[in-house]
């Protein structure tokens, strides 16, 4: 008999696929559970899979881990998808695949089991990082293999071998949530023009109806949170914190249409509280503590790093390298960043720094201005040394007609204007 791990959620396709392995693989099934918090351990989850027919149930607390081992540095990298999303469920699957694989290793198992369809993202992700880490095992996907059910008919399936699945046919959401952010796709939300349903929202209060605003202060300890409003928090305490104050105040909405590894664009609705407010605090603490060339490489990575994680290739020689420069450049990066929490939106209000590069004495233009003026004479001598050359040479680069640049002609001319003299002035009083 084949004996298969399966990463068991305890929603509706994971329960389904229990049935499934057992009915058509004559498999032993061991299912596993990772606990990431945001609501992610289902009650019951134990019971639920052996109704399904689980031989045997894993459910591990990853949450520390979860948030210092895989958010914390994609938050020092700034890394948003498409810059909008925070990768939340693209973050988790790395980490359950490298679980997957240990179980299976344990338990002596034949292949490892998700519950992806043949058209997502994630199946990408688990496939990828498990062959990465273990070319051996066989990757089942029954949603991929030929179920052959669609939504309601899997509920049917579901109900009719006593499985208890939350969900109904009223409410056809597909929902992933850990505690970096809950996503949602399906149903209603597949028209693109259609506002999302109120009933998407569970974590986050509608933005009109928000309460007065707040300020909170966040500190960072070389790019990592350490502290919310003076006291010292644990990773995931700190996520918690700015999780329940940022969805108070209807922070961290995001209604997306991303495009997926697969090739196809799909509409998805995020909820991401804390991801939402630490990213623009952290966003702003760079931009006091490192360089102009710094911050221009910087966006580069971020760019690479999302695209890598949302690609499933977290256990790539590049990701893992492209982690480690992160990782160094942001060791001048620790101080307090100011926010206001306002009706769905998160403002940076202030920040400073023990290692900041910003010189007030350099910067104001009051008293106390310890800027050179003299000094950028010379500057703009040397700076526009190769325009006035390429000028000089090859005339003034101008408007731009059809397909081709033409010299700059007389403006003048063709635009309304107004000439004043003396006379003029005094004629119109």
């Amino acid at each position: 008999m084949k004996r298969v791990v399966l990463a068991y959620s305890g929603g509706l396709d994971t329960s389904v696929a229990v049935a499934w392995l057992c009915e058509q693989y004559d498999a032993e099934v061991v299912t596993l559970t990772v606990d990431l918090g945001g609501g992610s351990l289902r009650e019951g989850i134990e019971r639920r899979a052996m109704s399904a027919g689980a031989s045997r149930c894993y459910v591990v607390d990853a949450r520390e881990h979860f948030v210092t081992d895989f958010v914390w540095p994609h938050l020092q990298a700034n890394a948003l998808y498409q810059g909008v999303y925070p990768l939340a469920t693209a973050l988790a699957r790395p980490l359950i695949a490298q679980l997957l694989v240990e179980v299976a290793r344990k338990e002596r198992a034949d292949a490892v089991a998700h519950d992806c369809a043949g058209k997502g993202n994630d199946q990408v992700r688990f496939d990828v990082a498990t062959h990465a880490l273990d070319p051996g095992l066989e990757v089942i996907a029954p949603m991929r293999a030929g179920t052959g059910l669609s939504r309601e008919q899997s509920i049917d399936y579901a109900i009719a071998r006593g499985i208890e699945v939350p969900v109904t046919k009223s409410e056809p959401y597909s929902i992933d949530v850990n505690l970096w952010g809950r996503s949602i796709e399906a149903g209603s939300l597949e028209d693109p023009w259609a506002g999302p349903p109120a009933d998407v929202y569970e974590w986050t209060e509608d933005p009109s109806a928000a309460p007065a605003p707040v300020e909170i202060t966040i500190e960072f300890e070389g790019g990592i949170p350490v502290g919310v409003d003076g006291e010292r928090l644990a990773p995931v305490a700190l996520v918690e914190r700015l999780h329940t104050l940022g969805s108070a105040h209807g922070v961290g909405r995001i209604d997306h249409v991303e495009d997926r590894l697969v090739g196809i664009k799909s509409r998805e609705i995020y909820e991401a509280p804390a991801a939402t407010v630490l990213h623009r605090a952290h966003r702003a603490l760079e931009g006091l503590t490192l360089s102009k060339d710094t911050l221009r490489f910087n966006r580069s990575v971020a760019d690479e790093i999302a695209q890598l994680t949302y690609d499933g290739l977290w256990f790539s020689a590049l990701h893992r390298d492209l982690r480690g420069y992160v990782a160094s450049s942001q060791r001048v990066v620790s101080g307090e960043v100011r926010m206001r929490l306002d009706h769905g939106s998160a403002f940076v209000i202030g920040r400073r720094s023990p290692l900041s590069l910003y010189e007030k004495s350099l910067a104001t233009y009051d008293e106390g201005d310890a800027f050179d003026h003299r000094s950028a004479v010379g500057f703009i001598e040397i700076f526009g040394l190769p325009l006035r050359t390429e000028a000089a040479r090859h005339g003034a680069v101008g408007r731009r007609y059809g397909a081709a640049w033409t010299w700059t002609e007389p403006l003048l001319a063709g635009l309304p204007a107004r000439i004043s003299d003396p006379e003029a002035v005094e004629a119109a009083r």
